[in-house]
């Protein structure tokens, strides 16, 4: 099916292009969403009288989501979910979750400008690209982890995904030699004593 879009459209062209479609697209996305028209010749005719009133609420809506832009551009979202000793979370963190996460900042932002492929599911730090407009697309970065402090570690680029087994064995290691080499200075001292007082 060939529409002209009334939007510019990613990767499918700009406003007032005729580009061809699958007719499912056009039916289920492009029409109902007031983003194209089909490409009829009423509807050229159409559109050249709404090609300048279309323009004129494209620059305003970009204008508007360029101050959004702005204001979340480079940020870093932290979101505290449980999760598994492994770092997978027991759940996800979805575009829903996120959207409340700007709504609670005063940012009005939508799911479908939530370039998220799928939902998140381990800890750890992501790239999330935004399409406030169809023109302007920012990225954030969503920071995944079980409580503040861990947050924090992650920021400072530190993996918390270490199982807690291997830390205590870390930690049980590290006693150990450290009372290795005490007992060891220890018997060096009384071996050193004993040398004197024979002397």
């Amino acid at each position: 099916m060939e529409v002209i879009l009334l939007e510019r459209v990613a990767k499918l062209g700009q406003m007032g292009e005729v580009v061809r479609v699958k007719d499912g697209y056009a039916r289920n996305f492009l029409l109902p969403r007031g983003k194209a028209l089909r490409a009829t010749k009423d509807n050229r005719e159409k559109f050249e009288g709404m090609k300048a009133e279309l323009e004129a609420r494209n620059l305003k809506a970009k204008g508007e989501a360029e101050k959004t832009a702005a204001r979340i551009d480079g940020r870093d979202v932290v979101v505290l979910r449980q999760a598994s000793d492994a770092g997978q979370l027991y759940g996800s963190v979805s575009s829903r979750d996120l959207v409340g996460l700007f709504e609670a900042e005063g940012i009005r932002v939508t799911r479908g400008q939530i370039l998220l492929d799928a939902p998140i599911k381990t800890i750890g730090q992501h790239k999330i690209e935004i399409a406030v407009h169809p023109e302007v697309e920012v990225a954030v970065t969503v920071t995944v982890a079980r409580n503040a402090d861990e947050a924090e570690r992650i920021k400072r680029g530190e993996d918390v995904t270490v199982r807690r087994e291997e830390e205590d064995e870390a930690a049980e290691a590290l006693a150990a030699a450290e009372e290795f080499f005490e007992e060891k200075t220890e018997a060096e001292g009384e071996a050193a004593e004993t040398e004197g007082e024979q002397a």
